[in-house]
């Protein structure tokens, strides 16, 4: 058996200096000893301080103890690892300040007490403290304690998101959202919530609070479990950077498991596996990875006379999986030694697919290799092995694996079959039904020979050594996957830039994400009166928009594309007033007018009267469509946003011509009241109402 035990295993910076701080106080014998909590999350080692008189108390014991401390019996109170609540911190120093045979050190890691800090310092009324972590672990609560103002705990990225979807979260986006971790919180969770609330939010603080020895932790054990055949996560049960540990190991080998003591090592270990890995949490001494290490070299040496015989007389049978050192290498074969009198043989056919390959390059002595055993013969002590086959049944497990998981694979077309299509992934054949390759019905099969596609894996049967996939459910898999993720960042008023994929008479369909459209009403197009879309776009036009409602449920998308900032009638006002002259363009004709543009989609009415200072029957008697003119604004129709021009205004008036006198009108007489025009036909007389009389 080869036991490893990963690098930054056992007690931490901020553990090490609790326990020894601790230590240091307990010979000193001055005074009674008490921890506030459990000093760290390990049994063995509270058990040992339990042994030397030490005891954990709460807040509920604390009074009694510093008001029961003389001069000749005090007390000291150790304050744990993980730290406490701003407010016990607080009543602690009272009670110290008010009595000096009561006494306090404070062995909060320095991690930790920089988190106190960040919470205390970053958070007002006007803030969002959101905290990663185990929201009942001790050094969460006392995190929490410093934070003021809208506080939240989650103890997952899942947790986080659902959170969000399920609540009304538009608050967090007004104000400033502040970002930590649990010093012990898993990288790659971290790095999800992270992700999260920067496309829920865009002001973020984040700080990286993980304690860079549990980081250094995590990642020298994800390196080492994979290259394990086991792995052993030696902890307290009730601590979080353990348990992020035996997470992170389970993921990548399988066979892990989390013990507290040596007793605790499983015996089917033993026989089976060779290469055993081992990590231990921050709370873990380095005593208990000694016991379990010794442990295990004592577990793997003590057997019986009787196993030893067995072990002896053991023979290989063909069928059977063995793992053997390499004794030697030439250019056709590799020699291994199994055990007992036999030695192993692998071809180059049966080492690797790749014919033209060289075994000295893929293998060198004293490098271990699992082989099946095709055949065994006892008297000459050969057995022919087969690497291929283990290589390859090791596919198929992957393979099936994959198939519960229902992940989606990519991997080259290699041909078209009569019912459907051929995928090879590494050794393994992957059958894509045509039904499920995404080619409609009787459509071309071959046309996708060739090409890299992904697959979603349906089925496998490892014994049958048979695998069906599907095209398209990979597709729609995808296809779900990119909108949840537009989904999760979508929110009104952002912009994306599109490309139109339809047009129709009442607007334009644009995809702003891969698969994802929205429609632009011909209203939100421009400002510009327009009778049909293809006025301003055309299809395959990139083009910048907006959302300007979304119905999350029915997944349908309204954009826009008309700014305040591009309103005609705003830069009408920024540019004009009334009284200035424009140089302005003949767009269209009535009998009352024409019609000119001022700016770009703003137009104003240059009346008939006002065209010329001479009589006109018609406005195309003088202008023409497209011709620009110089015309004065003469009015503003704020209501209405109508704009009044004149071409007149900026002529000079012609000089009136001379004409004769006219006789001088009789002056009208008054008689009671009626007045007798002396212009009026004699038969008609005009009274003061204007009424005729005959």
């Amino acid at each position: 058996m080869n036991v490893t035990v990963a690098g930054n295993s056992g007690f931490c910076f901020g553990v090490r200096r609790a326990t020894e701080t601790l230590e240091a106080a307990i010979s000193s014998k001055k005074s009674k000893i008490f921890t506030y909590g459990d000093i760290i999350h390990n049994r063995q080692y509270l058990d040992k301080l339990a042994s030397l008189g030490v005891k954990s108390i709460n807040s509920d014991r604390i009074e009694t103890i510093a008001r029961g401390s003389t001069p000749s019996d005090p007390s000291t109170v150790v304050i744990r690892a993980h730290g406490i609540t701003k407010e016990e911190e607080e009543r602690l120093s009272e009670l110290a300040r008010e009595n000096e045979n009561f006494h306090v050190i404070d062995c909060t890691c320095p991690f930790v007490s920089k988190v106190h800090k960040i919470a205390d310092s970053e958070t007002d009324d006007d803030t969002v403290f959101i905290l990663i972590g185990t929201e009942s672990h001790p050094e969460v609560r006392g995190i929490v304690s410093w934070a003021k103002g809208e506080c939240h705990v989650f103890a997952s990225s899942a947790e986080l998101e659902d959170y969000i979807s399920a609540n009304n979260t538009d608050s967090w986006r007004e104000k400033c959202v502040i970002m930590a971790a649990q010093t012990t919180q898993k990288l790659s969770e971290w790095n999800f919530c992270i992700e999260i609330i920067q496309k829920h939010c865009t002001n973020v603080k984040i700080f990286d609070t993980i304690c860079s020895v549990t980081e250094q932790r995590q990642t020298d054990a994800a390196e080492l479990a994979p290259k394990m055949d086991a792995m052993l996560v030696i902890g307290g049960a009730h601590s979080s950077n353990t348990k992020k540990l035996y997470e992170i190991c389970r993921e990548l080998c399988p066979r892990t498991y989390m013990i507290e003591t040596a007793n605790d090592i499983p015996t089917e270990l033993f026989g089976s596996i060779y290469n055993i890995g081992i990590t231990a949490g921050a709370s873990t001494p380095d005593g208990l990875i000694e016991e379990v290490k010794t442990k295990m070299a004592e577990l793997e040496t003590n057997k019986s006379f009787e196993e030893l015989i067995d072990e002896s007389l053991k023979t290989i049978n063909s069928g059977d999986i063995v793992t053997g050192t390499v004794t030697s290498v030439s250019g056709t074969e590799v020699h291994l030694d199994i055990g007992g009198k036999t030695t192993g043989i692998i071809t180059l056919e049966q080492f690797t697919d790749d014919p033209s390959a060289k075994l000295s390059e893929l293998v060198k002595v004293g490098d271990e290799i699992k082989a099946f055993v095709i055949k065994n013969s006892d008297i000459d002590g050969i057995a022919m092995l087969s690497k291929r086959r283990v290589d390859s049944d090791a596919a198929w497990f992957a393979m099936e694996e994959k198939a519960r998981e229902g992940a989606i694979i990519e991997g080259k077309i290699s041909e078209a079959v009569k019912s459907g299509l051929v995928m090879m992934v590494g050794s393994v054949r992957v059958f894509i039904p045509a039904s499920l390759s995404g080619v409609p019905r009787n459509g071309d099969l071959s046309a996708l020979v060739g090409t890299t596609q992904k697959v979603k894996i349906k089925e496998v049967d490892v014994r049958g050594k048979r695998a069906y996939g599907s095209i398209r459910d990979a597709a729609r898999a995808e296809r779900r996957a990119r909108e949840e993720a537009f989904w999760s960042t979508a929110e009104i008023g952002k912009w994306y830039t599109g490309t139109v994929k339809n047009m129709t008479v009442y607007g334009v369909f644009v995809e702003i994400a891969p698969g994802i459209e929205g429609m632009i009403h011909i209203s939100e197009l421009t400002w510009k009166h327009i009778r049909h879309p293809s006025e301003v776009v055309s299809v395959g036009d990139t083009i910048d928009t907006y959302i300007i409602d979304m119905n999350r449920a029915d997944h349908r998308i309204s954009l826009g594309c008309k700014t305040e900032e591009t309103n005609p009638w705003r830069i009408l006002h920024e540019k004009y007033s009334v009284g200035d002259v424009a140089k302005v363009k003949i767009v269209s004709f009535t009998p009352f007018g024409a019609f000119a543009e001022i700016v770009p989609g703003q137009d104003g009415l240059i009346h008939i009267s006002e065209i010329s200072r001479e009589r006109i029957a018609k406005p195309s008697d003088v202008l023409e469509i497209g011709a620009e003119v110089d015309a004065k604004i003469i009015a503003i129709d704020e209501e209405k946003q109508k704009v009044s021009l004149s071409i007149k205004a900026l002529s000079e008036p012609a000089a009136p011509a001379e004409v004769e006198a006219e006789p001088e009108a009789a002056e009208p007489s008054y008689d009671n009241g009626v007045v007798y025009s002396t212009d009026a036909p004699e038969e008609s007389v005009y009274t003061e109402d204007g009424a005729d009389e005959k």
